[in-house]
């Protein structure tokens, strides 16, 4: 009995611990309680809403944020999604409260299963998130984003020569772009060919299999996850994994040991400093060129119709052009600062047409009070960004295409407001400092080179989507009148930023 005692004194107290930490945990869960969500339609309306398509999820948010305001909450059942939809509450919420919306929500077919939580973009927070953006940065921030400068001026001269052999073609010379880029920093590979070319067929295969797999309703794992241990179940998704993986373990195979400098060389020169394994520093590699050549894409086709559509704006900007670059040379990053009617009609379309429409889904971590209502911890928060660009309040007139808002009273360009294109917080892209680079020299080079108009006859759809999570516009006719002659433009564009 006297050496039972010690064992009983040991247990008892044991659980009195448990018991006192359960408690102090229910007392801190509930602690805010007593304040409300924010204002939202009734319980049925998420489940009245079968299988909302990615590209319409966006829209149905947004007209709930015009009915409910700034912030809106959706429940069904035990869960809560958040959905906030103006530019001061993102502000306030996304980025000064972002510590607590690091992580992402579950999300069992895109990131357990096809990518076993490897891919950064859905990575879920903690020490494997840290050490793959940590990597990341080493060549994406800003120093090294300067670097690619020259690459992305021989390549956006590419896109002048193709639209002059196959104009019809423009969205997928803006691809080929975005590729060529992407794979020569990642890979230290040469430019794809021609938009038939294996390596711009298997990006853009390989985008296509997340695109399906990142469909909201696509897969019912995502609502019933036991379903991932039913044998035969996840069979399909699986296979996708492997295709994903063997895909990326090639290009890095082929990286190793290549005499020019790349992202997936240094990782493998310093996979011990970054602690990745040898699938994760594949996965690492691939969402670099997967993501990096898909948004690139679509920011510069949404360029493009802009300008079909505004020619009033194009015009101002090819004053602007003439008067800092002449005829004599083709625009360089030096013009940059010296161009900010150039920089506005960027800022514009990135905010009339977001490259995603929905953004990706956060998940809070602990409560976020704001004004009086509560964002529960396990909360889904969406950053809505097609709501966001169309504040009423700091983008009057949304719908209309108006660069000059992005200047003051003094005519400066403003600080003070944004549309938040690469996401928020501490999950912003990583990779938006190259971007902005890649869509400012391809709109100084394309509006240097030709006058956009409508086809008459084939009127463009602003539209018209894809559906996907990025919002690539659907093919749309544009002529493309040189602003001088084609020759001239053809010599000037091969002798400009050779490699």
């Amino acid at each position: 009995m006297s050496q039972l005692l010690p064992t009983l004194n040991w247990t008892a107290g044991f659980c009195a611990a448990v018991l006192l930490g359960i408690l102090a945990y229910r007392r801190s869960s509930t602690s805010n309680s007593s304040i409300p969500l924010p204002p939202g339609p009734p319980r049925q309306w998420l489940g009245g809403t079968k299988n909302p398509k990615s590209t319409n999820v966006a829209f149905l948010f947004s007209k709930l944020v015009d009915e409910y305001g700034p912030v809106v909450s959706i429940k069904q059942g035990r869960k809560v999604a958040i959905i906030i939809g103006r530019h001061d509450a993102a502000n306030e919420i996304m980025e000064k409260e972002g510590g607590a919306l690091v992580d992402r929500p579950r999300l069992v077919a895109a990131d357990e299963i096809v990518s076993k939580g490897m891919r950064l973009v859905l990575a879920r927070s903690g020490d494997r998130f840290r050490r793959l953006r940590r990597a990341a940065h080493t060549h994406l921030q800003t120093k090294a984003a300067e670097t690619y400068e020259p690459l992305q001026m021989h390549n956006a001269k590419n896109v002048i020569l193709d639209i002059l052999d196959d104009p019809k073609q423009h969205i997928m010379h803006a691809r080929r772009y975005a590729t060529s880029v992407i794979l020569r920093v990642t890979y230290g590979k040469t430019a794809p060919t021609g938009i038939t070319d294996p390596d711009m067929i298997s990006i853009m295969e390989a985008v296509g299999r997340f695109q399906i797999v990142m469909r909201p309703g696509s897969f019912l794992v995502d609502r019933f996850p036991f379903l991932k241990y039913v044998p035969g179940y996840g069979r399909d998704l699986e296979r996708r994994y492997k295709e994903d993986l063997k895909l990326y373990s090639g290009h890095m195979d082929r990286a190793d040991g290549k005499a020019e400098a790349c992202f997936m060389r240094y990782l493998i020169e310093h996979a011990e400093k970054h602690q990745l394994s040898n699938d994760e520093m594949a996965f690492l590699g691939g969402t670099f060129y997967a993501a990096g050549s898909d948004t690139t894409a679509a920011a510069i086709a949404n360029m493009i119709m802009a300008a079909a559509l505004h020619p009033e704006e194009q015009a101002k900007i090819q004053d602007e052009l003439d008067m800092i670059v002449g005829s004599d040379r083709v625009p360089t990053f030096a013009d940059h600062d010296m161009l900010p009617q150039l920089q506005a009609f960027v800022l514009e379309t990135l905010r009339w047409r977001p490259i995603t429409h929905l953004g990706f889904a956060h998940r809070a971590t602990s409560d976020i009070i704001w004004k009086g209502y509560r964002i529960p911890a396990g909360a889904t928060v969406y950053g809505v960004h097609w709501a966001i660009t169309r504040d009423p309040v700091v983008f009057p007139d949304p719908e209309r295409f108006n660069p000059q808002r992005w200047f003051d009273s003094e005519g400066k360009l403003r600080t003070d407001i944004k549309a938040f294109t690469f996401g928020f917080g501490r999950r912003a892209c990583p990779g938006n400092h190259v971007a902005n680079r890649s869509i400012y020299i391809n709109a100084a080079l394309l509006l240097w080179s030709f006058r956009f108009s409508q086809n008459p006859l084939a009127p463009i759809d602003s539209m018209a989507f894809e559906d996907s999570i990025v919002a690539h516009p659907r093919p749309f006719d544009v002529n493309f009148e040189p602003r001088k002659e084609e020759k001239v433009l053809r010599q000037m564009m091969e002798d400009y930023a050779k490699e």
